[in-house]
């Protein structure tokens, strides 16, 4: 499993920047209505929740600091740095897939505690993975809104 998360985590990598990269550069950061999130705001969080995701596979404990409106800024700024974005989702991409694959098959049913409950070392480890497909499906959607008048 750990082997396949791993792969999977670099493709959906891969899937995402290449799904950023069909739309036209300059609706990359186009909201499709009032506060709907861009394409790159989607692609910030991905390369930020994959490096914190590294964290929490090593300690198995969601950081009691945790502060939802420095993500959210974070997040923000980061979709405004072009390459830096982008070196980031790759980075944090490799980080997190090698992580995924060093865990010991004993550990996979782990219990984390999360904010909104329990989940398994396994379960975490899915979620960068799962985060990036969902994302890609969201820019594909704001591709086909585009596709009438693309240019």
């Amino acid at each position: 499993m750990q082997e396949f998360l791993g792969r999977a985590t670099q493709k959906a990598s891969a899937d995402l920047e290449a799904s950023l990269l069909r739309l036209p550069e300059n609706k990359r950061d186009w909201s499709p209505m009032g506060g709907a999130r861009t394409a790159l705001d989607m692609v910030a969080e991905c390369a930020i929740i994959n490096g914190s995701t590294v964290d929490l596979i090593q300690t198995r404990v969601f950081p009691a600091d945790f502060d939802m409106a420095a993500f959210h800024q974070a997040r923000a700024e980061l979709s405004r740095a072009g390459d830096v974005l982008m070196s980031l989702l790759h980075e944090n991409a490799a980080k997190v897939a090698a992580v995924i694959e060093g865990v010991d098959e004993n550990d996979l049913n782990a219990e984390v505690s999360m904010p909104w409950g329990p989940m398994t070392l396994a379960q975490v480890m899915a979620y960068p993975y799962w985060n990036m497909s969902y994302h890609e499906g969201q820019i594909n959607y704001i591709a086909s809104l585009l596709a009438p008048n693309a240019e």
